[in-house]
């Protein structure tokens, strides 16, 4: 971002001074901070806002997660979309995000069958069901590759951005809210821009983002973060106030959802996670202090989270991550965390509450950041951050799988875990040993989808404890798999397997690899999978 745009987006002022490139961190710092209204900029409804966006356009919507999503352009566009459809005309649009969005955008626009494609990442149960059902065409990607494949021209032009905002200048300045995402490269690609400026976020936001785009080859340069809390960018996106076609003015918090409570079996895989990585700072295979963390979304990732807080060797530690969960802020208040940087405050209300009723508190330990950034391989490989994050079934050499249900029906998406796991100085996955009751188990011979391979994982836990692959060979990571996180119920019929084959380098046969599967299609429930013949009606 040059000087001269964040001048002209900000205007001048006794308050802010420069250095470098970028306004003065420590200006961002300050109690009392100018924030310039904007006045020029057309105000629109939020059907007036979706009338400028036609059918077969291409729409880059703000956030990261549900949070800074905008919420009530894409309810309009919901409403057109049906009424479109009624009145016997096409409506749909090919929608870019960060990554998932709240049910005022995924939601609302996959029950008006108002998506043509969607891309890179997606949580909600309606569109799910229609990408399952192939009446929307979905590509996974991994989201530091958003950005950049957008830019590139992969994707196509972006005709609209729609952006959430707790502010907005006169000479074009962004104040993003509680999420970043992709939104920089949506509003410098797109040729029009709509502003959601939505009340319920403070304008003092200003100075939580660090907004940075790298160049693209053969001008790219390092990205210059060394530690979690460096900044590199701007507070706020600057873009050409002519391309800001109007503003639609709003008052709703965003649709983040609760976390459930922790349970017996989240509380001993978290405990679980905690002990290992304090054995292995004991052992001195984790430098001290401590390494900064990476944790992926939901109620698993929120636990465990909690238990590295809790757990008293465990020191002061440093998160860069992609999205930060309710326990970090506690861990933020405590100070058991120092620093924390992520893409999007993806937080419950009551926990957003916390962050918004003490920006004071919070403005020096927490930072924005695109995503692009946020989860760039050449940071985490820099930082070497331990990675943790979620699978829904491993095979017994390593492999996991984190987006398909029997390897055919999508659930979210692969997100950022590849980025982190690659490149993690350690990657750790979790799960529980067996789902639906136990008529599932998440260990089995192979993975019916592969996300993460066995080049890429250093670590499994379930609640049965911790399997380490490192430095193993096929035989030796499926023993280790087995005997540690493998339900006790399921062990001995994955030894079994290992013994079909003898002097192969991997034991591994085609002819059985997926006869668990096979057996839970046919009956429900895995247990009773004989490697002889077809599984049992």
């Amino acid at each position: 971002m040059r000087l001269a745009g964040v001048r002209r987006a900000l205007g001048q002022g006794p308050r802010y001074t420069y250095k470098g490139n970028s306004l003065a961190p420590m200006n961002c710092l300050d109690s009392e901070i100018i924030v310039l209204i904007m006045h020029s900029f057309p105000r629109l409804t939020a059907a007036e806002a979706a009338a400028m966006i036609t059918n077969g356009q291409t729409v880059g919507f703000s956030g990261f997660t549900p949070s800074g999503a905008p919420k009530a352009v894409p309810l309009a566009l919901a409403a057109r979309a049906m009424e479109d459809h009624a009145a016997g005309k096409e409506f749909q649009i090919g929608v870019l995000t960060g990554a998932s969005t709240g049910p005022s955008l995924d939601g609302a626009l996959a029950k008006a069958d108002a998506i043509k494609f969607r891309t890179p990442y997606q949580t909600n149960p309606d569109l799910r069901d229609r990408i399952n059902a192939g009446k929307t065409r979905y590509f996974d990607l991994h989201l530091s590759l958003m950005p950049q494949v957008t830019r590139y021209g992969f994707l196509g032009p972006v005709d609209v951005a729609v952006v959430e905002a707790a502010d907005l200048t006169a000479g074009g300045g962004i104040v993003l809210t509680s999420g970043v995402g992709a939104t920089p490269t949506f509003c410098n690609m797109a040729q029009r821009i709509i502003v959601e400026l939505n009340r319920h976020h403070p304008p003092t936001l200003l100075g939580f983002h660090d907004i940075y785009e790298p160049a693209d080859p053969p001008h790219r340069h390092e990205i210059p973060i060394y530690k979690p809390s460096d900044r590199i960018g701007t507070p706020i996106i600057c873009v050409d106030p002519s391309k800001i076609v109007g503003v639609v003015e709003t008052d709703l918090e965003d649709e983040s959802r609760g976390f459930s409570d922790v349970s017996p079996l989240t509380e001993r895989i978290g405990n679980n996670v905690a002990e290992f990585l304090a054995s292995q700072l004991a052992c001195g295979m984790i430098p001290r202090p401590f390494l900064p963390l990476q944790s992926g979304v939901g109620d698993m990732a929120n636990s465990i989270m909690g238990a590295l807080g809790r757990h008293p060797e465990i020191p002061q530690f440093e998160m860069y991550t992609e999205v930060l969960q309710d326990s970090v802020v506690s861990l933020l208040e405590s100070e058991r965390v120092r620093f924390a940087s992520t893409c999007s405050l993806s937080l419950a209300p009551e926990a957003m509450k916390k962050v918004y009723d003490n920006l004071k508190f919070f403005r020096p330990r927490l930072v924005l950041r695109p995503q692009e950034i946020s989860n760039s391989p050449e940071v985490v490989r820099r930082l070497g951050l331990i990675s943790i994050n979620t699978a829904l079934e491993v095979d017994i050499f390593g492999n996991v799988n984190s987006t398909h249900v029997m390897g055919r029906k999508l659930m979210n998406g692969i997100g950022g875990s590849g980025d982190f796991t690659r490149n993690a100085y350690l990657s750790v996955f979790t799960c529980p040993s067996t789902a639906k009751g136990g008529k599932i188990s998440t260990i089995v011979p192979l993975v019916s989808h592969v996300d993460h391979s066995e080049h890429s994982v250093g670590i499994i836990a379930t609640e049965y404890g911790v399997a380490d692959l490192r430095g193993k060979s096929p035989f030796e990571r499926a023993n280790e798999i087995i005997d540690k996180c493998a339900h006790p119920e399921y062990r001995d019929l994955l030894r079994s397997y290992m013994n079909i084959v003898e002097g192969a380098h991997t034991p591994h046969t085609l002819g059985a690899a997926f006869k668990m599967h096979e057996q839970f299609q046919r009956t429900g429930d895995m247990r009773g999978c004989s490697w002889t013949g077809p599984a049992e009606a």
